[in-house]
């Protein structure tokens, strides 16, 4: 059968008469949603060694060591190492015919009352042929259905999603992540963390997984560190405040740091942030990524994610191309401030009407949205190059209409005028850098970037460079 083709049943039942698995499923918190379609279909015997629930607190420290949150990726790989070592150790006179496995999960489902934030870790530490070195797949799951039952429902299935691509399509992890919401869809549950570790995922680049969940719309937005390491969203902005400036970085200029140092410099004076832990965000936009096709340029969105790491930038891909949908979605991650950081030409774009006429309030609706938080813009002055005059916050012009708008924004301090800037950087204009780091024999753009950006570009050849 083709993955596509086949359902959750058959996909446990292939599981189970497959005599290569044998392993433990560990499962805390919303029940043992996974491990029950397996003894549903039949044939769990030759599967499952054994099958855990550690509900209370003091029985899962006892078995897999004291931990901060229950709910966490350090309790999931507590789970996972200490099963799969206890399958290795107990079960070894089966080792030549067997590859071992152990899945594991620590989920928050809807409590009685309602209210509470449903999610969880999920995650398989698994040998791919017997003897072998293990790999293992770890993701971060939101339960999105209103019931708890359904969300039970749905664990479940994508439990056995996670299983079956683990045995069966490890070779082919493009192909694993899109299976995951096979018969469950976007509405139900969403994915905002994946990684792949292991011999058998040594060529995975799990930036290209994160940035392959947005793609899939599997979720809304991923983010990854200057380590290259990916992260999840909301163990990274819990109790932070967020700085958050959107760009193309192709390449990465003086500009883009300047604007970020700049607001930065700002962001730390609002009294709300005092003393509170800022976290920096780049962030680019899928519809950026896919400017001029439909397909993402792997080559070329490595690059800049290369470019953002040699500058110890975290980076977040979204599909929240509306400001006022990024708004809402950091407001969910983090009680703290959020700032955004633009230059004058976005900040004009913001006010074009044409961007709004989804919703039922238009216009005003999305800066009701924008704002409602208490949300603050710091804008970046442009120079124009015909006058050599410089535009502000407080120069811009928009449509008559919207002016009491504008006015009424500055007064009420959304609006930051950066103008703690580096006047010679005005000048650099990314579209410009590009074109001179193509052009053969011109090696004018190295002024424009920072030293660490230069010398990846020179080493790696990106954005088409030729020494």
């Amino acid at each position: 059968m083709k993955p596509e083709t086949v359902d959750t049943h058959n996909k446990a039942l292939q599981i189970n008469l497959d005599p290569r698995w044998y392993g433990t499923f560990a499962e805390i918190g919303a029940g043992q949603e996974v491990v029950r379609w397996f003894f549903r279909v039949g044939g769990a015997a030759g599967t499952i060694a054994k099958s855990i629930s550690a509900y209370d607190m003091k029985v899962s420290d006892a078995i897999y060591g004291q931990s901060e949150r229950y709910v966490s990726r350090e309790r999931l790989q507590a789970m996972l190492d200490r099963e799969f070592d206890l399958d290795i150790d107990r079960l070894a006179d089966r080792g030549d015919t067997t590859a071992f496995f152990a899945f594991a999960d620590t989920v928050v489902a809807r409590s009685f009352k309602g209210g509470n934030e449903c999610h969880g870790w999920m995650g398989v530490k698994f040998q791919s042929r017997p003897h072998d070195e293990p790999s293992q797949i770890v993701m971060h799951v939101r339960m999105l259905d209103a019931e708890a039952s359904l969300q039970q429902e749905a664990l479940g299935i994508v439990g056995v999603n996670l299983c079956y691509g683990a045995f069966f399509l490890h070779h082919v992890p493009e192909e694993l992540v899109e299976s995951l919401l096979d018969k469950l869809t976007t509405g139900r549950i969403e994915i905002d963390m994946i990684e792949f570790d292991g011999i058998e995922f040594r060529n995975v680049d799990n930036r290209l997984m994160a940035l392959k969940l947005v793609q899939l719309g599997l979720s809304g937005a991923a983010m990854f560190g200057a380590s290259r390491e990916v992260l999840q969203p909301a163990e990274v902005l819990y109790k932070r405040a967020v700085l958050v400036e959107r760009g193309s970085f192709r390449p990465m200029t003086h500009v883009n740091l300047d604007m970020i140092e700049c607001a930065q410099a700002k962001f730390k004076e609002d009294p709300a942030v005092a003393n509170k832990p800022i976290l920096p965000l780049m962030e680019i936009t899928m519809r950026n990524l896919l400017a001029g096709g439909k397909d993402v340029d792997r080559r070329d969105f490595l690059a800049r994610a290369e470019l953002l790491a040699a500058c110890g930038m975290t980076v977040l891909i979204s599909d929240y191309f509306e400001y006022y949908r990024l708004a809402a979605y950091l407001a969910r991650l983090t009680k703290e401030r959020i700032g955004i950081v633009m230059g004058v030409p976005s900040l004009v774009e913001l006010f074009d009407e044409k961007y709004y006429t989804q919703l039922p309030g238009g216009t005003l609706e999305s800066f009701g949205r924008l704002f409602k938080n208490d949300l603050k813009l710091y804008v970046y002055p442009l120079r124009r190059k015909e006058s050599d005059e410089l535009q502000t916050v407080n120069t811009v012009q928009v449509t008559p209409e919207l002016r009491p708008l504008y006015e009424y924004l500055i007064n009420r301090g959304s609006f930051v005028h950066l103008d703690n800037f580096k006047r010679e950087y005005l000048s650099i204009f990314s579209r410009d850098v590009l074109k001179r780091i193509a052009a053969e024999g011109d090696e004018t753009w190295e002024e424009a970037v920072p030293p660490q950006v230069a010398e990846l570009i020179r080493k790696r050849g990106f954005f088409g460079y030729r020494p």
